[in-house]
């Protein structure tokens, strides 16, 4: 929808009078179109009567590229005790490195771990998602607590 502005809003912002306004009007030097008994002067014509040009409309910056990792990490063989441990190692690890409130909003990498342990199967799963070398970080801690099942 197009905006167009009156003969005393185009005064108001030239601080000029009305009548001064309305005569560059008849005079032709500032374009508008009537509408019944009043005039109405498009942004454009304004901008060009008083050699201005409208401000651009503030383009923003295309995001950077970003990638994020999904990753499921199975450890097969643990008992309950030894799932906890591992699970709690694990969880404190990651909140430790990126679990501190306002780290999202600063720019940082955001990191989310979920456990599912399956007595039954004695099978422990860790759901990582986050970015790329957050998520390198936690697999590798992940790989050094299996190695070593203390």
């Amino acid at each position: 929808m197009q905006r167009f502005y009156t003969v005393e809003q185009v005064a108001g912002l030239l601080d000029l009078h009305v009548k001064t306004v309305r005569g560059y009007v008849r005079d032709g030097r500032l374009p508008a179109t009537r509408v019944g008994r009043q005039y109405r002067i498009r942004p454009e014509d304004l901008d060009a009567f008083t050699g201005t040009s409208p401000a651009p409309a503030a383009v923003a910056p295309a995001p950077a590229p970003h990638a994020d990792v999904s990753s499921i990490v199975q450890v097969d063989g643990v008992d309950r005790r030894t799932a906890d441990r591992l699970a709690n190692a694990v969880m404190a690890t990651a909140l430790g490195r990126h679990g501190r409130a306002g780290e999202a909003e600063a720019g940082r990498s955001r990191l989310r771990v979920e456990t599912v342990f399956d007595e039954e199967r004695e099978s422990l799963k860790f759901v990582v998602l986050g970015d790329l070398d957050t998520t390198a970080g936690l697999l590798k801690v992940i790989d050094a607590l299996i190695g070593d099942p203390r």
